[in-house]
């Protein structure tokens, strides 16, 4: 048997020396080449298992030790894996609504606030001595308003003199008015109920329009922004769900998608999208993210660990166990697989529910070689 098995071993090798030496076309001799390899390696599998027959000892100390793993149907997730930003929906710089200088604070940093509560005082001195002023003209108008009522009542008197005294009434009720507003113009206002995120002014300094004097967050209604490549703009859709992974936590929320943008970014080729947050006393705004967006979910898919899949002329090979008699071999199998997500590889055809994939010692095997668990 073993001088059966060098021969043709050596006619292989001479073939391949004669052939190299020649200057006919490659391929021709590639080809031919290949078609003896398939030959070689069929007559190897006859004649070890001849041996097998006559030396099982021999066999199994030349077996190779491998570990399987039995395929069974499992859940499959096609999904996008991104980058995103917490963001407060309530992320508000409060300023001033008029010009002067501030004459208190009245809150400090990580404090909590109500809507309508009153952060600061702009100096209103002037403005309080004016509605004084007001309340005692008005005082004395409406006594005047209220006697010049009683005579025209009573017919006594000129129409003038009661719509003089009427019209002064009213136009200081008016200036009053416009005074107090004025004076609420002072008082900077939160305009939201959340935590005061930052202070940007103090006592003795001049407050302006627009010029930011605090920040307040409500950090009890998140959410996390991010943008997805144009290639997934069909798959994405609002409600999909989502895993939010934060590393500086080492904490993952399950949530959904709750927008998904339709303008692609001419430069970055990608639309963004929004995904709300449970409240959560942990997370702070320009926290980072990582997303995994689930676009399609397979309940019941064959698929194998991506590594396992090896390509062989141009096919996809993956090695399984098979019982060959009393002897354990590996058996070559050329699969069809779709996606690929997560190092997991969806197997479309060529394996089936039960099979033994071989993971470890998969390389260098041959099919029809001899192997051991």
């Amino acid at each position: 048997m073993k001088s059966r098995y060098t021969l043709t071993i050596v006619s292989i090798i001479t073939a391949f020396f004669l052939l190299t030496g020649c200057d006919g076309d490659k391929a021709a001799q590639l080809e031919k080449l290949k078609a003896e390899q398939v030959e070689l390696t069929k007559k190897i599998g006859v004649l070890e298992k001849e041996l097998a027959a006559q030396n099982p000892e021999e066999i199994a100390v030349r077996m190779k030790e491998v570990n399987v793993m039995e395929l069974v149907p499992r859940k499959f997730d096609y999904f996008v894996r991104t980058q995103g930003v917490v963001e407060s929906k309530d992320n508000i710089l409060v300023s001033a609504k008029t010009m002067g200088e501030i004459s208190s604070v009245l809150v400090t940093e990580g404090q909590s606030v109500v809507k309508g509560q009153v952060l600061a005082q702009v100096d209103n001195a002037i403005i309080l001595h004016s509605i004084d002023e007001a309340n005692a003209s008005l005082e004395l108008v409406k006594t005047i308003y209220e006697r010049q009522k009683s005579l025209w009542d009573q017919k006594i008197g000129t129409e003038i003199q009661f719509l003089q005294a009427r019209n002064n009434k009213e136009s200081l009720e008016k200036k009053l008015a416009t005074l107090n507003e004025q004076l609420d113009m002072t008082r900077i206002k939160s305009p939201i109920n959340g935590t005061v995120d930052a202070v940007n002014v103090k006592i003795g300094e001049n407050a302006a329009p627009g010029a930011p004097a605090f920040r307040v967050i409500n950090t009890a209604d998140l959410k996390v922004k991010a943008k997805v490549s144009e290639a997934y703009v069909t798959s994405i859709k609002k409600g999909n769900s989502a895993q939010v992974s934060f590393p500086d936590l080492d904490k993952t929320i399950e949530a959904r998608v709750s927008f998904v943008g339709r303008n692609i970014d001419v430069l970055s080729r990608s639309f963004p999208l929004e995904i709300e947050l449970p409240n959560s006393s942990d997370l702070r705004p320009n926290m980072t993210a990582v997303l995994r967006i689930i676009f399609q979910s397979q309940p019941q898919v064959l698929c194998v660990p991506i590594n396992l899949v090896q390509e062989i002329n141009g096919q996809k090979v993956i090695y399984v166990m098979e019982t060959d008699g009393k002897n354990v071999v590996a058996r070559r199998k050329v699969i069809e697989i779709g996606g690929v997500y997560d190092n997991l590889a969806e197997v479309k055809s060529g394996l089936k529910a039960g099979d033994k994939i071989i993971t470890v010692g998969y390389q260098g095997l041959n099919d029809g070689e001899f192997i051991k668990i």
